[in-house]
């Protein structure tokens, strides 16, 4: 099998980053690149190939959750090859958020999405959270308040507005994650939000919407009339 270092110089994943730029590389080649070499029987680029073939269910996404230990499982890659992924991967969750974290406040559904989304889009669990706002509606933190299973978490009003009311919030948006991808809301998800909006009412903190985030979109239960 061809090395990466006998492959036609604009086939090599490197020379062609520097030739085309990285948003023109696929995955497997990226890749390739963090692996910087392979061994006798496969070069980089089949090594990167093989992972992402492991990772056939949810694509390049699966090692957003993959373990060190899942990673030197595979033929080819040690410590500092498993290190190195680990590490990329980080930086992307936490570049990724770098824009979230300077959006302060929220003025409309899709900013509570956009804030939200980095923190929770490939949670496992069923992470529940509010986003706790002062009068002006500038965020103040988004603490998680129960992780549950895949299908439901459990919620009782004195957790959240515990939170809220440590915090001095004026107002709150509940967001939860379906790890399923499908952001369809459930009975339980419109009963829950109705009770914490009635909640809200008399604590004086008002509920303004409930945001449950799927893989790439979001639902408002406040666009949805859930909320009045």
């Amino acid at each position: 099998m061809a090395m990466v270092k006998e492959l036609p110089a604009d086939e090599r994943p490197r020379e062609r980053l520097w030739a085309v730029g990285p948003g023109f590389l696929s995955n497997a080649e990226l890749l390739a690149i963090l692996l910087c070499s392979g061994f006798r029987e496969k070069s980089a680029v089949q090594m990167a190939q093989d992972i992402l073939s492991n990772c056939r269910e949810d694509g390049i996404f699966a090692l957003l959750n993959i373990s060190a230990g899942e990673l030197k499982q595979m033929k080819g890659i040690g410590e500092a090859k498993a290190a190195v992924i680990m590490a990329a991967v980080e930086l992307g969750k936490r570049l990724s958020g770098r824009t979230a974290r300077q959006k302060a406040v929220i003025t409309c559904p899709d900013d509570a999405a956009e804030y939200a989304m980095p923190r929770f889009r490939y949670e496992q669990r069923e992470h529940f959270a509010v986003i706790l706002m002062n009068v002006k509606n500038h965020i103040l933190s988004m603490p998680v308040i129960s992780i549950g299973s895949l299908t439901a978490s459990v919620v009782h009003p004195r957790e959240v507005f515990r939170a809220a009311l440590q915090q001095t919030a004026a107002a709150m948006i509940l967001v939860h994650n379906h790890p399923s991808g499908d952001p369809t809301p459930s009975r339980e998800d419109i009963a829950t939000t109705r009770r914490l909006v009635e909640a809200g009412r008399l604590m004086d903190v008002p509920v303004l919407d409930h945001i449950i985030l799927g893989n790439e979109n979001y639902i408002s239960l406040k666009e949805k009339g859930v909320i009045k």
